[in-house]
Formats: C-alpha cells, sequence, structure tokens
C-alpha cells in the first residue's frame, strides 16, 4: 500500500480509503448490512494497508455508523482513522450540532472521532450552518476532544468552494472528481487552490458511481490501444492518484473481488505515473463520454434569471449525465438532492423567454420536458 500525508496535519494515509456508504446488504434493505461480507472486506481492506474509513451520518439509514462502532471496538484496531459527517441539512440552532456530534459519538463507540466533516457544505444549508455557529461549535468540539481534525465534503459552485475554505483553518476537503469531473464543482482547480492552502484533499466518487467501471464498448475500444492494460476502473483511479495535489481516494466498495482489485490498483498508485500518450488517451475516452451528451448546453448563464427559478443549465447538466453515463438512477438522486424544488424542470411555464437568449439556439421548453420525462417529475 502507498501512503500520503493528509495535508497539514501529516497524516499518513492510505492513498486508498474505504468509503462505508456501499456495503453489501439483506434482501435490498439498505439499512440491513450484511455483517459477514462486510467484515470479509473490511478485513482485506485493513489487513492489506487501507487505514481509513469513511462514513456519515445518513449512510445506509444510519447502520453504518453503528456497524462500524461494533466493528472497530470488535476487532480493536488502533492505526485505522475514521471519519463521519454531520447531516447538515438538519441543522437550524446550536444545539443540533451538539446534538448530533453527541449522537455519533455513542453510535461509534468512541470518545474521539478522527475526522469530523460538515455533510455537503453548499449555499443551500450554509445559512442555517452559519445561524447555528458553526465554527464556535467545531472549535468547542476540538477543545473537549471529541474530534481531532475539521473538515467538509462539498457539492456546489467552485467560487463558493473557495469562500468557504478561507473561512475556516479546515484540516481536510472531500470532493467530487474524476476525469470527467475536472471542471465541475470544485474540480481541478479547487482541488489545487486546497492543497496550496495546507489542506488535506480527498476525492469521492472517482467511478461516478460506477458509471466509468462499466462503460460502453465503442469506450473500451479506446483503452484497449493502450501499451499498459489497464481496467476501466484502474484507468480512473490511476488518473487522480496521478495528481500529487490529492492525498487519498474513497471508494464505495459492495463486494470482495471489487475489495482486492482496488487495493492491487493502490499498491502501484504513485503521482506522475501515467506517460503523455496515456493521458491523451484518456482526454479521447473523455471526449467519447462528452459525444453522448443529449443537450449542446454550454452553461454560459444567458437564458439565467428564468422567473420561475428554474435552473436551466444545471437541470441539462443532470440530464446529459444520465445519458453520457447511461446512469438515470444515481443521477436522478443527484438532480433530486443538489436542486432546489424550484430549480427543477417541472416548473417551466413554457413562457419562452429563455429561448429568445439562448446563443445556441436551443428549443429549451422541449428539453426541459425531456428533463421532467427522464427523472419521473
Amino acid at each position: 500500500m502507498l501512503y500520503r500525508k493528509l495535508g497539514k496535519t501529516g497524516v499518513e494515509v492510505s492513498i486508498l480509503g474505504f468509503g462505508c456508504m456501499r456495503f453489501p446488504t439483506l434482501n435490498g434493505k439498505t439499512e440491513r448490512i450484511n455483517q459477514d461480507q462486510t467484515r470479509k472486506m473490511l478485513n482485506y481492506a485493513l489487513d492489506n494497508g487501507v487505514n481509513f474509513l469513511d462514513t456519515g451520518y445518513t449512510y445506509h439509514n444510519g447502520a453504518s455508523e453503528h456497524f462500524l462502532g461494533r466493528y472497530l471496538n470488535e476487532e480493536d484496531l488502533k492505526d485505522v482513522y475514521l471519519s463521519t459527517k454531520i447531516p447538515s441539512w438538519n441543522i437550524t440552532r446550536r444545539e443540533d450540532l451538539d446534538n448530533y456530534l453527541d449522537e455519533q459519538l455513542n453510535k461509534l463507540q468512541t470518545d474521539t472521532i478522527d475526522f469530523y466533516l460538515v455533510h455537503n457544505l453548499n449555499q443551500k444549508y450554509w445559512p442555517h450552518l452559519e445561524k447555528a455557529d458553526i465554527f464556535q461549535f467545531l472549535d468547542d468540539a476540538l477543545a473537549d476532544g471529541k474530534i481531532k481534525y475539521t473538515g467538509f465534503s462539498f457539492h456546489d459552485e467552485l467560487e463558493f468552494f473557495m469562500e468557504v475554505v478561507d473561512l475556516y483553518p479546515w484540516d481536510m476537503i472531500m470532493v467530487q472528481y474524476s476525469y470527467m469531473d475536472e471542471d465541475y464543482q470544485a474540480g481541478r482547480e479547487g482541488i489545487r487552490y486546497a492543497s496550496s492552502q495546507g489542506l488535506g484533499v480527498a476525492v469521492m466518487e472517482p467511478l461516478r458511481g460506477g458509471a466509468l467501471a462499466n462503460i460502453p464498448e465503442d469506450i473500451q475500444i479506446i483503452w484497449n490501444k493502450a501499451e499498459t492494460r489497464r481496467s476501466p476502473v484502474e484507468w480512473a483511479l490511476q488518473y487522480i492518484w496521478d495528481n500529487p495535489d490529492i492525498d487519498i481516494v474513497f471508494c464505495g466498495m459492495s463486494t470482495l473481488k471489487q475489495v482486492h482489485d482496488n487495493v492491487k490498483y493502490a499498491m502501484d498508485g504513485y503521482p506522475e505515473k501515467l506517460t503523455s500518450n496515456e493521458k491523451y488517451m484518456v482526454k479521447e475516452v473523455k471526449m467519447a463520454f462528452k459525444d453522448r451528451i443529449m443537450v449542446d448546453c454550454t452553461s454560459c448563464g444567458y437564458c439565467m434569471p428564468c422567473s420561475e427559478g428554474v435552473n436551466i443549465p444545471k437541470c441539462f447538466m443532470h440530464y446529459n449525465h444520465a445519458n453520457i453515463y447511461d446512469d438515470v438512477e444515481n443521477e436522478s438522486m443527484h438532480y433530486f438532492v443538489l436542486l432546489k424544488d424550484e430549480e427543477r424542470a417541472n416548473n417551466c411555464i413554457e413562457c419562452g423567454e429563455c429561448e429568445n437568449l439562448c446563443p445556441q439556439m436551443i428549443n429549451i421548453k422541449q428539453e426541459l420536458k425531456k428533463v421532467r420525462k427522464t427523472f419521473n417529475e
């Protein structure tokens, strides 16, 4: 296993982290974790050098923290780092922050959480967190020894990401990133900035919920041209590990084979390993995926603001992603979680004002109907 220092914390973390949101389950019920299978998976990962587990209050409908609390205590693991996240969308006052932290400490059967993250910090939730005095809460939790390090996970725009990084002396950040997401949300620029400020950088969704693992035949043909043969998963992970600004990649794994494979890939995930030809091949794959775009929206914003509040570029972005990766289920979750109610396509009243302003001459009214149909609005 290879290790990197997590920003200014100096903590040596495995370049592969275990995301605890996709454990195998029983009878298709999210909260019913298959404990025997999950223990085998965790044991193999930890025995082979993985030393960082990441969970959250809502993972497996709350069962993930309960399971990890029992597992870590029964195994008596001393050199494993654990992060969890506070549900920022449920915070309205300071007491909420204190209550959730105490509940999570109890579920995890510990007096101290190594890395405590604000979950999905975005512009929608930020005013409530600010009102609840989130920074004083984090300072108090650190002083009381209930947490060792602070951080936040992020799904919003780059500009807001930069603001948040500068608002508090965070220890780490967690962002969505893959070779398809270099200019999405915080993206490559946000990662570079966070790293320059001494923050540990963790990446989530390196495979876009599995969309970059099971790829179409026409794209696999491109990978087959490489002199060094890699699976689509290894290509995706190595592209991220190639970036020295990234310290750790969290993979949500559901089978023992996935753990075996990812651990093997992490044994050789050195930074700046890909050749110029291999990097060009990644660009080829990226362009092949982009050829699947359904609406040629450039997100220029000329159609905005919509009088009804519809976020037209974001609606098209999620619609395109669903088609690019043939993954409506995963993208539907993003569509309903990341967009406010009024921002979704079903609020369009077909006034047509946006079409008069669109430099791409997109038939926005008709395309928004397709968005609604795709996501069953």
